[in-house]
């Protein structure tokens, strides 16, 4: 199920004509000031626990009215939130028990009709908790009970001296302020497809496949070069920092309790599905597969800490179809995902510390900035103040905090890392999450020395967050650089030839084959076009180096070379230097970093147009 939840001045409507679905109803307009307004998509999946749904909609509204204050609740249903509705039959008996559990809570509800076109007039109040949205998972087995205690969330700025400070002085348009806009719920104006979505296809990386599911890619080889090159640099500093690879299957059996279970925490629409007579579901990361071998192994408290990892292609998240959008936001991912069994609290702190720093790191390579959110229950917090304070300090940038009274998820702490698009929104990059649940719910366990069984926490961590987020989180920084260009390492070409005319041609193949032969990705423009136009398409390439070659060149075998990040608007920065020059400066602009051929023609004349 799916929620809009407005705090609004006023909500008016009016049914104006019946659908083929539409209930009978006597009352056709309504009004209601100072109220909390749900817009209500009842799903299909919710059939499959319509109790669960309902008691877990009903504390939804019921804590976000708690948070503004309010008593008055519209039920407002709009099919318009989900893309896989439910059976109109379904949807009027959970809105009428969202109703009847709502006011048995003493809250008056007024709920607009099923069925019909309407017209209606909405006032949202402007602070930061007035606009949210719920998604509504259904559990297996286990029915969501109301509780008596409110989880409340207190929101504050740390910065790296210590201090605290209200988050409203952050609102603004830098980084970080847009970070707290999206936390807090600030509404942000967006119109149109973020920059990298132009980019991906123009550029030939990546493209929608309409012959699949929606929010699933078809890869060219320049996107696949990139993607590859990316799962290589997580997998380098994974194994750098102890980690072991696995892999694991992508769906697992929903009648194993512990994986029901877990699922159930999950706060995102899953795939499911029937196979034979057994409920089952596509993995939305590597936990399952991860837990079940952690389960199954002997454990010494020697081997810890222990790192799993694994390059989870693919994960899957059934996103509400309008949301899909680029690479941003997907139902068929790439995961990075690490598992880490610790000892203890200490060492989980420890490893947190040293995870963090990991991700911190990634934004670097990737050219992105990073900004940061950090969430834990009151309970850790107390606990462990000075450590949230020292890593605020060693990450020498404000944190979001955000304490919990209580816990709700798998997780004690956890810590988000974010880059921001050219619309101002966050996109979710790194995470590392301390677990203190699944080890008990998968049995997860090593003895001390008196046989005491003892069940310790487990870090998820993914370096970077997903492979197409990551690119997305790339390209949405590319476009707004006066010059456009990848970091070296991942340029699909990172040197092209160019000769002046077809005599130049056998000593740019010679400089050209030199250069591949020292592992940097180099090709070859022989096609029968003039200088000037393939020295502008080497541009729209993004080629960092660029060499034209004639008879000076030829003469002296010294390249007139364009470097692309010394470059500015219509002024290209030209060098003198030899190929082993060359072959110097790209091999220092991509030091310890992974490389791989070139996954297109050396020669341009036989490279392929795919979009």
């Amino acid at each position: 199920m799916r929620l809009l939840l407005i705090h609004s001045d006023y909500i008016e409507y009016e049914a104006k004509k019946k659908t083929k679905m539409a209930e009978e109803c006597s009352v056709l307009s309504d009004k209601e000031t100072e109220a909390l307004t749900v817009f209500c998509a009842v799903e299909s999946i919710d059939e499959e626990d319509l109790e669960g749904v309902i008691l877990q909609g009903i504390e939804e509204i019921k804590k976000t009215a708690g948070q503004v204050d309010v008593k008055k609740v519209m039920l407002y249903p709009y099919a318009h939130l989900s893309s896989d509705l439910s059976s109109p039959k379904t949807a009027i008996t959970v809105l009428n028990a969202l109703k009847t559990g709502l006011e048995s809570e003493g809250f008056a509800v007024k709920r607009a009709p099923f069925g019909w076109y309407k017209s209606f007039k909405l006032s949202c109040k402007g602070h930061p908790l007035s606009e949210l949205s719920r998604t509504i998972i259904p559990g297996e087995t286990t029915v969501v009970k109301p509780t008596k205690k409110e989880v409340t969330h207190d929101w504050f700025v740390m910065t790296p001296d210590g201090k605290r400070h209200d988050y409203k002085e952050y609102l603004d348009d830098t980084p970080f302020g847009c970070l707290v806009k999206k936390e807090l719920g600030v509404a942000v104006p967006v119109g149109g497809d973020p920059a990298h979505v132009d980019l991906m296809r123009s550029k030939e990386l990546v493209d929608y496949e309409p012959a699949s599911d929606v929010g699933c890619l078809r890869w060219m080889p320049k996107g696949k070069l990139v993607r590859d090159l990316l799962a290589d640099y997580v997998l380098r500093i994974v194994l750098e920092y102890g980690g072991t690879p696995v892999e694991t299957p992508v769906m697992y059996d929903l009648g194993d309790s512990a994986i029901c279970e877990h699922a159930a925490k999950f706060g995102e629409r899953q795939y499911r599905f029937k196979s034979n007579n057994r409920d089952m579901m596509l993995r939305f990361a590597a936990c399952f597969g991860m837990f079940s071998i952690m389960r199954d192994m002997h454990i010494s408290p020697n081997h810890l800490p222990m790192k799993m990892y694994e390059l989870s292609t693919y994960s899957f998240r059934h996103e509400q179809k309008g949301e899909v959008i680029g690479l941003k936001r997907l139902r068929c991912f790439t995961m990075p995902d690490m598992h880490s069994l610790c000892l203890d609290m200490p060492q989980a702190l420890k490893c947190f510390e040293e995870q963090l720093a990991i991700g911190w790191q990634t934004g670097k390579d990737f050219e992105t900035k990073l900004v940061a959110a950090f969430r834990c229950t009151k309970a850790f917090y107390d606990e462990h103040e000075a450590w949230v304070r020292k890593i605020v300090k060693e990450s020498d940038c404000p944190m979001l905090i955000e304490i919990l009274s209580e816990r709700v998820h798998y997780w004690e702490a956890k810590i988000d890392l974010a880059a921001i698009d050219g619309q101002l929104r966050p996109i979710e990059n790194p995470t590392v999450q301390i677990d203190v649940e699944s080890s008990t719910r998968f049995n997860i366990k090593y003895h001390k020395e008196d046989g005491t069984p003892v069940h310790p926490p487990i870090l998820h961590c993914s370096p970077t967050g997903s492979i197409e987020r990551v690119m997305c989180a790339i390209l949405e920084n590319i476009s707004t650089q006066e010059v456009p260009a990848l970091p070296c390492w991942l340029s699909p070409s990172q040197v092209r030839v160019v000769p002046v005319a077809e005599r130049h041609q056998p000593f740019a193949e010679e400089v050209c084959n030199a250069i591949n032969a020292a592992q940097i990705r180099c090709d070859l423009d022989d096609r029968e076009e003039s200088v000037g136009k393939k020295v502008r398409e080497a541009g729209m390439d993004w080629v960092p180096y660029v060499i034209v070659v004639g008879d000076d060149e030829m003469a002296s075998k010294k390249l007139t070379v364009t470097i692309r990040k010394k470059s500015q608007p219509n002024k290209p920065h030209k060098e003198q230097m030899t190929t082993d020059a060359l072959v110097a400066a790209v091999k220092k602009d991509t030091e310890g970093k992974p490389f791989r051929p070139l996954y297109t023609p050396r020669k341009l004349s036989l490279k392929a147009r795919y979009i």
